[in-house]
């Protein structure tokens, strides 16, 4: 196991600046992940931490080791990519006990390391069948053990989940925490998935044009955002965005007032709020003389079982309230209908995107 740190780390192509003044240090044993939009420049920070990419400046230190001119087989690191990349003609076996093979290792030493890795991944009896007699979550367990049997100090993950379907993605989601718990050693995990990043992270470092906006808790992210970018990005469905300014202690928008807002957000022109955070006025949870109140009109309903998604007009202004199913119960599209939301569930952002 080791450590992970980047210190201004930057990487250009040519002209073109990939990330910027990276600065992040990963712990013995932690699980990070990297989220950001596509472009945003994380699966490049993760070939910069392998070695197939090299760093335009600052420095890479796994452990003790400055690495940044150190070959990626001797990283001590182990990467599991989109794809697969199971080798056809291999069995199981074969394929998890390459690496040890091409490393010159004891033929006994690798069977019984294999097997171990395939007796914790549930692989025991796929271990004599080729890739394409494997199902895909099969074949993702395939290339995680691949990388398990190697003993390296930290693991890469690009976005390893991505090729499955939704049921499967949740399911291996669980099996990647088990594993984490199991092996207790430093994971990096690159996704676009918010979803997957809340899941799984102890903590989350977020991109954007390569630039870090912000490392934190999933908990941290989600209830205090450094900016507009990271309150949006994560959080399903996103955090609503609406447009306005403060006067006389109230924040007003088109069509809509909001207030009273504290005085922090005197120099707010966006307020945010969750979908999570907004509640239907008849339900019991927003009672309380604190509780700030909306009036807008419902648009759409979606169903989810006990809850569900309403789409609001406060004025002009779309929004998106995650709440009971049962508290729309006799509503229909065009009623009026009125949230509340407490005050410190309210995000306030300035002209720069920061929050306030």
């Amino acid at each position: 196991m080791a450590s992970i740190t980047l210190k201004s780390v930057g990487k250009s192509f040519g002209d073109t600046v990939v990330l910027r003044d990276i600065n992040v240090a990963i712990e013995d044993g932690e699980f990070l992940v990297l989220v950001g939009p596509s472009g945003c420049g994380k699966s490049t920070l993760l070939r910069l931490l392998a070695g197939l990419e090299t760093i335009t400046s600052g420095t890479l230190h796994i452990g003790d080791r400055l690495v940044n001119d150190v070959e990626p087989r001797d990283r001590g690191v182990a990467m599991v990519f989109q794809s697969y990349a199971l080798y056809p003609h291999m069995t199981v076996r074969e394929n998890m006990g390459f690496a040890l093979k091409i490393q010159k290792q004891p033929t006994d030493q690798i069977r019984a390391r294999v097997d171990e890795v395939a007796e914790m991944l549930g692989l025991s009896a796929y271990l004599d069948r080729r890739p394409r007699q494997l199902s895909g979550g099969q074949r993702q367990r395939v290339a995680m053990g691949r990388a398990i049997v190697r003993q390296p100090d930290a693991f890469l993950f690009d976005e390893p989940l991505s090729n499955l379907d939704a049921a499967l993605r949740t399911q291996m989601r669980v099996e990647l925490k088990k594993l984490h718990n199991d092996l207790a050693t430093t994971m990096v995990y690159v996704t676009h998935d918010q979803i997957e990043a809340l899941s799984l992270a102890d903590r989350i470092a977020v991109l954007d044009a390569g630039i870090l906006q912000q490392v934190g808790t999933p908990k941290e992210l989600f209830e205090t955002p450094a900016n507009r970018f990271v309150a949006q990005f994560i959080g399903s469905p996103s955090m609503n965005i609406l447009a306005g300014a403060v006067d006389d202690g109230a924040f007003h928008g088109d069509g809509f007032t909001l207030g009273p807002v504290p005085d922090r957000a005197a120099e707010a022109v966006e307020v945010g709020l969750r979908p999570q955070h907004l509640f239907v006025a008849s339900d019991e949870e927003t009672t309380g003389d604190e509780a700030v109140h909306l009036k807008g009109t419902l648009d759409v309903v979606e169903p989810m079982g006990w809850e569900a998604y309403a789409h609001i007009h406060l004025g002009e202004a779309p929004i998106i309230a995650h709440v009971r199913a049962e508290s729309l119960h006799g509503m229909a599209p065009g009623d009026e209908i009125h949230l509340t939301i407490t005050p410190e569930h309210l995000h306030f952002f300035a002209a720069d995107g920061r929050r306030l």
